[in-house]
């Protein structure tokens, strides 16, 4: 075994920071000798979930289970180590006419962290989460062993790992389903709405559309409250894509990717440059309704066009704040939260409302459930923890529930798998705080 390496670890959030040990292996033998050799650990994909899920005493990385192990073109079904990126497997699989069923908003994770997560996206209401098109992964519980989870075949596991937030094992490999596309291209709507009223309604009008998100306005108060933009889109054919466009329609022009190259100084961010940006963005487009078609990285990952974005929110680093509220209290529930944040100050940067259909039961560690869901961006400061507890009282009092994923500071975490956490080898400093929250 290699001595311990101890290092600074924090997730795209930059909150918290610990300096505890990570390691990472490309051999199944050594990971096997690494998880007999500690009492505590947890998997750690590529760190682009926001909170404190998968930081712990000891981390197991999977960044060098890199690798692809098969790909069945005629059938879109793809199996990899659970490291790869879904960059990775965009990269290879859209040339070929193929795209992920369902895809959160960065393309920048692991595939083993989307099990873990059971990541979910724009097309919840039509589509469900990630693991629906999961047909098998292999995972290497705590004695070492390793075991094929599937529907038919170790199902308890299997279950309990999507959406179990890595309290079961180190996933290693990853059989999955693609869905097949003409084009790399969405033909997309963006309407402007001017309150919650209207915004609600239009998710409503659009639920026959594969993909529905809202930017929305969390400053705006009174008769302009929920004040946002829909965004609802279907991947194009190709004989509906304009002719510049349908020549290659599967292939995307390489782009100039800026990066933040420093951590911005903390005043930069405050109530008023964010209400700034937020009245900036919604005048800049002019029109109540503007069609058009837009490749599949700008509908998708708008903000992965900036390297290193999360400098942006300064060395104290950012929540992201993800709450879903049952659909028939979904917009008392929303009016109540963005009272809320208004009433405090504490603007979110970036402010998305999506509708969730129904989920599968069997899936019962999953976030998703018919509803609202909000997700916020707010920089750390002193005031923060005091706007969270508000936000988890009025969760819990309209039946809410938060995602783990984004989670590093709320007191209501409760889950279907809190009762197993304490008999478990893999275990994260989320995991304590929801034990020592709820004990």
């Amino acid at each position: 075994m290699k001595p311990n390496f101890i290092q600074k670890v924090t997730n795209w959030g930059n909150f918290p920071v610990i300096e505890k040990e990570m390691r990472s292996e490309d051999s199944f033998k050594k990971i096997k000798e690494f998880v007999l050799s500690h009492n505590e650990i947890i998997a750690r994909g590529n760190g682009r979930c926001y909170g404190d899920a998968s930081l712990g005493e000891t981390i197991f990385s999977t960044k060098k289970l890199n690798k692809f192990i098969s790909f069945d073109r005629l059938n879109g079904i793809i199996e990899c180590e659970s490291g790869v990126l879904l960059s990775d497997v965009l990269e290879i699989s859209v040339p070929q006419g193929y795209f992920l069923y369902v895809t959160p908003g960065t393309k920048f994770i692991s595939v083993g962290g989307a099990i873990a997560s059971d990541v979910h996206g724009k097309n919840h209401h039509a589509e469900g989460c990630f693991s629906e098109y999961v047909t098998e992964f292999k995972l290497m519980t705590e004695d070492g062993n390793i075991i094929t989870c599937s529907r038919e075949e170790n199902s308890d596991k299997f279950w309990a790992t999507i959406g179990g937030m890595g309290l079961t094992g180190i996933i290693l490999t990853v059989k999955f389903k693609l869905k097949n596309i003409q084009s790399a291209y969405i033909r997309q709507e963006s309407i402007k709405a001017e309150n919650l009223d209207e915004i609600f309604r239009l998710f409503e009008e659009s639920e026959n559309w594969t993909y529905t998100v809202a930017w929305i306005d969390c400053l705006q108060k009174g008769k302009n409250l929920g004040r946002s933009i829909l965004m609802r889109g279907e991947h194009a054919f190709q004989h509906e894509l304009p002719q510049n466009l349908a020549r290659q329609p599967l292939r995307l022009k390489k782009k100039l990717q800026p990066t933040v190259p420093f951590y911005f100084p903390g005043f930069v961010l405050n109530a008023l440059t964010v209400k700034i940006f937020n009245l900036l963005y919604y005048k800049k487009q002019t029109k109540k309704e503007v069609k058009s078609f837009i490749d599949y990285e700008t509908f998708f990952y708008p903000l992965d066009a900036i390297n290193d974005w999360n400098k942006i929110y300064g060395k104290s680093g950012f929540i992201q704040y993800q709450m879903v509220i049952p659909k028939e209290a979904g917009k008392e529930g929303m009016k109540q939260i963005l009272e809320t944040i208004a009433a405090s100050g504490n603007g979110s940067f970036l402010a998305v409302l999506k509708l969730f259909g129904k989920n599968n039961p069997e899936a019962y560690n999953s976030f998703p459930f018919e509803g609202y869901t909000l997700a916020l961006d707010f920089k750390v400061n002193s005031k923060l923890k005091k706007l969270v507890d508000k936000l988890d009282d009025i969760v819990q009092q309209f039946g809410g529930r938060i995602y783990l994923t984004k989670d590093s500071m709320s007191r209501s975490s409760l889950t279907n798998y809190l009762k197993n956490i304490q008999s478990s080898k893999f275990v994260s400093l989320q995991h304590k705080r929801i034990i020592n929250n709820n004990s």
